[in-house]
């Protein structure tokens, strides 16, 4: 729809100025999408190998809540773009509504990271343990959770190495002898725990470095939900003015 009076149409809230501010505010709004996507599929692919051994779906479920929300964030944004283009007050409308359930989800994932950031010592010191005891050797993704858990901070079992005399499996094992895991060793290699000295195997545990590295990413996860959910405001007021100004010149002709 062209206008073609522009006598009432001068000024910072003029069509022409506000449909340039909601552009830009639409390529600010994408790259929030695609920092929202990358952020989700990085940590699914890269942090989740350690998923198995927490006890609750919360990491996860932030996880995907920001996978969701970055694409949920591209496709509103072309909805923006068609609204504020050719000047369609119903979609610059439903641009906005959606705009609020996109600062409610990060809002909600942000406000996620930080709550569990704070719970997850307790929840590492009461499962971690009881995974690794009971699980071991007995459900191959746990299993090489462990291991790779166990090579990449230097560490063995939860609390200490000697968490491992009371597992499942070494109970059971009645071949190799060891006094824990083949990844508990400093070399490691086959049937390389059977003795357990300082020089031979890692001696602490892995429960506080599992902590720090999810507490750190939970904190990256947090930072950016609720530090990005606060441009969402600014294109909601944008959309709104917008369909309004949209409506009244409309309703002049």
């Amino acid at each position: 729809m062209v206008y073609r009076n522009r006598k009432k149409d001068d000024g910072c809230c003029s069509l022409t100025f506000l449909r340039y501010v909601l552009f830009v505010f639409n390529i600010m709004f994408w790259i929030t999408g695609v920092a929202f996507l990358s952020v989700g599929v990085w940590t699914m692919m890269v942090k989740h190998k350690y998923v198995s051994l927490l006890g609750n779906s919360t990491y996860p479920a932030t996880t995907i809540l920001f996978i969701v929300t970055g694409v949920f964030i591209i496709l509103v944004g072309a909805l923006g773009c068609l609204g504020a283009l050719r000047n369609i007050r119903c979609c610059l409308v439903m641009y906005a509504f959606l705009l609020l359930m996109i600062f409610l989800l990060e809002a909600i994932a942000g406000v996620l990271a930080y709550m569990y950031e704070g719970s997850i010592k307790e929840e590492l010191t009461r499962n971690l343990n009881k995974t690794i005891i009971e699980n071991y050797n007995f459900d191959s993704t746990i299993s090489d959770a462990v291991d790779n858990l166990q090579k990449q901070f230097h560490c063995c079992g939860a609390e200490s190495y000697r968490d491992w005399r009371w597992s499942r499996w070494l109970k059971l094992d009645q071949i190799t002898k060891n006094k824990a895991p083949d990844s508990c060793c400093i070399s490691p290699a086959e049937k390389c725990a059977v003795s357990i000295s300082a020089s031979n195997i890692y001696h602490t545990g892995c429960s506080p470095q599992l902590e720090r590295f999810i507490k750190r990413h939970l904190i990256v996860i947090g930072g950016i939900g609720l530090g990005l959910c606060c441009i969402q405001v600014f294109g909601i007021i944008f959309a709104c003015c917008l369909a309004r100004k949209i409506k009244e010149i409309t309703e002049s002709y």
